[in-house]
């Protein structure tokens, strides 16, 4: 059976996952859940992801949700011909994971409150915290990047992870032009043909989407 992947593509979770099948030039078939109508707390979708999120893999009988651990998941098993997506050398691995971990921890977490804020609840704005949260996650981001990529030398899925978030985030506070290593390091990502196939048509959806609450 083909992998299968329930995905929105205004999720940018979602769309990290399908940028690293794109890389990877994985078979799949996806199954569109679609979050306003709330596809996804139906029974079926709830039994296999009490979480309710997107995205969500189906493999071989292995059914996994959280966009980082379906990355690592697909990298480690079908990266044979590209090792530099996650690498096998534990001090190299060891960065990569942390800054998956900063997206799931911090970068992603800080986009879905503010969403959560204006589009569940209607707030008016963003607030100070929430602009300062945001900054942060611009400042952390730039200190990151000493070398070419977010995790050292190479592309890694670290990067596509924190590029779906962080130009997500961008459409609700936009990067300061201050921020000169991450905009050289997401201009680069946007010259490639995954970033322009997968990321670019979800974004616009995402921005267009929260432009009316903002």
């Amino acid at each position: 059976m083909p992998i299968i992947i329930h995905k929105t593509d205004v999720s940018p979770p979602a769309r990290a996952t399908l940028i690293i099948i794109e890389i990877l030039g994985l078979e799949i078939e996806t199954r569109e859940v679609n979050l306003p109508t709330r596809d996804q707390f139906r029974p079926e979708y709830l039994e296999k992801n009490p979480l309710h999120t997107v995205p969500l893999l189906e493999d071989d009988g292995l059914i996994l949700s959280d966009s980082h651990a379906i990355m690592m998941y697909l990298a480690s098993k079908y990266g044979e011909l590209q090792p530099n997506l996650y690498p096998k050398d534990v001090l190299t691995r060891a960065i990569v994971d942390q800054r998956l971990f900063f997206d799931a921890s911090i970068l992603f977490p800080r986009l879905r409150t503010v969403i959560y804020c204006l589009v569940k609840f209607r707030a008016p704005g963003l607030t100070d915290q929430q602009v300062a949260d945001i900054v942060e996650c611009y400042d952390v981001t730039e200190k990151y990047l000493v070398k070419e990529y977010i995790a050292g030398s190479e592309l890694t899925i670290a990067d596509v992870s924190c590029v779906t978030t962080l130009s997500s985030l961008d459409c609700i506070l936009p990067i300061g032009k201050k921020y000169v290593k991450l905009h050289d390091w997401w201009g680069r990502l946007k010259k490639e043909s995954w970033y322009k196939k997968v990321n670019e048509p979800g974004l616009k959806m995402f921005g267009g989407f929260m432009k009316q609450f903002l």
